[in-house]
């Protein structure tokens, strides 16, 4: 996590974010609709939403648009992307508040629901069962809780497959071969990406009941699950 920490303060990173998740990730607007849907299928209309790895503001400014009523707890540790996500939100800067920290700066709560995008594949296993188990404990008993993020098979020869596959989906989205390339080698090199049956476990293994799966397209899967 603290050399992802170093590449979103970045100016240039920072400057650029915004391109990324759209054309890297396949279905994102979709799947922050998906999301939306599966948090309000038990989340009330006036509902406190925690949400961990809210820099660029992307994931806040969807829900936001979409349910008027609910209102908003962002963490990330990056000052810079927090300054972003200020200006992604700010029509609706009366319902949101961003804490610059880790998971542990999050308020108690009880939230109503919470959700964790794009964040969990820059932590280490002991990182990401402490973020689980914080988030549980911040949440109303049967919240729901969304997590998504890079999780594909690592068995070698499957790995180096679901690896390549991604490289070619960049660059089909218009990133530059070379560009593609390398952030394939930082993935493969540096991102402690795990197994989907791996990732599920965990998740029941932190207290989080009924875990299915919502989402899946190339390298990323998506659960919801309840506290």
């Amino acid at each position: 996590m603290r050399s992802a920490l170093r590449h979103f303060s970045d100016p240039g990173a920072v400057a650029h974010y915004h391109q990324g998740p759209p054309r890297l990730v396949p279905g994102f607007c979709d799947l922050q609709r998906m999301a939306q849907v599966l948090l309000a299928e038990r989340a009330p209309q006036d509902a406190r939403v925690l949400v961990l790895g809210a820099g660029g503001g992307l994931e806040l400014k969807a829900f936001a648009d979409a349910q008027p009523g609910w209102t908003f707890d962002g963490v990330d540790p990056s000052h810079e992307m927090l300054e972003l996500a200020l200006d992604t939100v700010a029509e609706h800067a009366a319902r949101i508040r961003l804490h610059e920290g880790y998971v542990d700066v999050a308020p108690a709560g009880p939230f109503d629901a919470a959700t964790c995008l794009m964040t969990m594949h820059f932590m280490p296993l002991c990182e990401r069962r402490h973020a689980l188990r914080v988030i549980r404990q911040r949440l109303q008993r049967g919240a729901p809780f969304v997590a998504a993020h890079m999780s594909f098979a690592q068995d070698e020869d499957e790995r180096a497959l679901w690896l390549a596959r991604d490289e070619a989906y960049a660059v089909a989205s218009g990133t530059a071969p070379e560009e593609a390339h390398h952030r394939r080698e930082v993935i493969e090199r540096v991102l402690p990406v795990l197994a989907p049956e791996q990732d599920e476990a965990l998740l029941r293994e932190e207290g989080f009941k009924d875990v299915s799966m919502f989402y899946a397209a190339g390298v990323f899967r998506g659960w919801i699950g309840y506290a």
